[in-house]
């Protein structure tokens, strides 16, 4: 892993550490930053055997952050998300869309490298379309989860929903996921070939 790539992702600890101390609500932080939980550790585990590239690692610690930030504030409070909205002259806070957008970019470039250095898809186009196709699957799954969030808490679960009265904010935030997929796989492949060659396709074994 280069200085860089570890650089950030001891910042994106250091944040987390950080939002833990004082957050807009207890509850709504965990919630937020619960990926973080279930990444890091797969992350440390299979570092030997299957170190991604560090630009995925670099996406992943930026991934970490805007969740970080949006479980610090709750998604319709974060600064960034107030000042877009008075630039581009919203009626909501976008932030969350940011955080989907990302949910879209990270799973997809995620999915791809696992694709090629695996060896499991034939194909570019195939692959592209796959990797499109996790996102979506792990978009979908997250809104099932704040469907299920919203009824198990009720009005406890609105600021980890973050809807801000939008009745089509599910939709938004998938469309967000879409974009994000596409627009990863369109921004990153080339460099993520690169950084897999260096990596000399090391195989990977079942994960």
């Amino acid at each position: 892993m280069s200085r860089a790539a570890a650089a950030l992702l001891a910042l994106a600890l250091i944040a987390l550490v950080v939002s833990s101390v004082h957050p807009y609500d207890r509850a709504t932080w965990f919630m937020e930053v619960a990926p973080i939980f279930i990444a890091a550790p797969i992350m440390i585990a299979t570092y030997r055997r299957f170190p991604l590239t560090d630009m995925l690692y670099m996406i992943i610690a930026v991934h970490a952050l805007v969740l970080i930030f949006g479980g610090a504030y709750t998604y319709a409070r974060v600064p960034l998300g107030d000042w877009l909205e008075r630039l581009l002259a919203l009626d909501r806070n976008p932030y969350d869309r940011i955080g989907h957008f990302m949910q879209g970019l990270t799973p997809a470039l995620l999915a791809r490298e696992i694709f090629l250095r695996g060896g499991y898809v034939a194909g570019r186009r195939m692959t592209a379309f796959l990797c499109v196709c996790v996102a979506m699957t792990v978009s979908a799954c997250y809104e099932l989860i704040e469907w299920w969030a919203a009824l198990a808490l009720g009005q406890g679960a609105d600021a980890f929903l973050g809807t801000q009265g939008d009745p089509w904010d599910t939709q938004g935030d998938m469309f967000s996921a879409l974009i994000g997929s596409i627009v990863g796989l369109a921004a990153f492949s080339r460099l993520q070939d690169v950084q897999i060659r260096t990596l000399q396709m090391r195989p990977v074994r079942s994960l």
